[in-house]
Parts: structure tokens; C-alpha cells; sequence
């Protein structure tokens, strides 16, 4: 289906097309960003992270759900295989499959439940953490002397700007 981009939207007809064209030119790398534009730097520091997932799933040599389950094993520990299928909103039998792919990787091992024997009990493998960890630094760095940058007035004022771009989020997202 073709968007004729220069016609005008009808009155409710909701975001217009000339401001969609300007998004999608926004998300383009490389673009040469107007001083004030803050809209194009907050898509551009999605479109960047999503570049970095594609990269770091590509250096771990997982998939994108592989990757999630990863992360996810790493930041907040081992987790049982339906915990981890309710975490990312999928069927036991498709995390089945995810894991048994990270376990022939060596990425995950799957142990007994310490109190449970029925119950299995996934870890992330301490080569594969170690190895995301060293691809992930740069980033937290990064980040970290970023805000140590910041005075009080500009880390306050940030602060408010991200928590109000996350509220945005939440209450799209339900």
C-alpha cells in the first residue's frame, strides 16, 4: 500500500503525513540533526539501541529472543523455564526450543530446582555472562561519566524529561 505523502491529512485524521515523512527521515543514520530537534535524538537513541542488540546478539551468536532470555537470566538471575516464558510473553514450549538452542550454545545450563526436584532451574553460563558483560561495558562507561558530567540542575532536568518519556510509554503499552 503507497501513502501519497503530499496530500493533507483531514481534520482528526491524527499525526499528518508531512510529520511522518519528517519521523521516518529521523530515524535515518547519519542525519545531520537540527540543534533543537529533541523528538529526532530520542529516535535516534531507539534506533541506536536497537543497532546494539543487533550487534551484541550477533557477537553472542543468539537470536533476538535468545538475546531477551540472556539478558534477562544476567541482570536478575536464574529463573525457572515458565518464569522465563511468562517474562517475555510466550508459550513454555517455545521457550523450550529458545533454551535448548542457548543450552547446545553453551550460553545457559539447566539444573533441578534446589527445593523442588520436578522443576528445572536456568543459569546463564559464566563465559557466555562474562563475554556480554565485555560487550555491554562501553555502554555502562559511557553512561556513567555521561552523568557524572551532569550538575545537579541538568541531571534534575533529565531526569524529568525520562520519566516523563517512560510514563508515555507505559500508559501506550497498557
Amino acid at each position: 500500500m503507497s501513502i501519497d505523502e503530499s496530500q493533507e491529512p483531514s481534520a482528526g485524521a491524527g499525526v499528518g503525513r508531512a510529520d511522518r515523512r519528517d519521523r521516518q527521515v529521523a530515524r535515518r543514520d547519519g542525519r545531520a540533526l537540527l540543534d533543537d530537534d529533541i523528538r529526532a535524538r530520542v529516535q535516534q537513541v531507539a534506533v541506536r539501541q536497537q543497532k546494539f542488540e543487533r550487534y551484541l546478539a550477533r557477537e553472542l551468536a543468539v537470536d533476538p529472543v535468545g538475546l531477551e532470555v540472556m539478558d534477562h537470566l544476567i541482570t536478575i538471575g536464574s529463573a525457572t523455564p515458565t518464569e522465563l516464558a511468562r517474562r517475555l510473553d510466550t508459550s513454555t514450549a517455545a521457550m523450550t526450543l529458545v533454551l535448548n538452542r542457548l543450552e547446545d550454545a553453551g550460553h545457559v545450563r539447566r539444573d533441578r530446582h534446589p527445593s523442588d526436584g520436578r522443576k528445572l532451574v536456568v543459569t546463564a553460563a559464566d563465559a557466555s555472562s562474562d563475554r556480554a558483560y565485555e560487550l555491554v561495558l562501553p555502554i555502562i562507561d559511557g553512561v556513567e561519566d555521561l552523568v557524572a558530567g551532569l550538575d545537579a540542575t541538568e541531571r534534575a532536568t533529565v531526569q524529568a524529561f525520562l520519566d516523563r518519556l517512560l510514563a508515555i510509554y507505559d500508559d501506550a503499552t497498557g
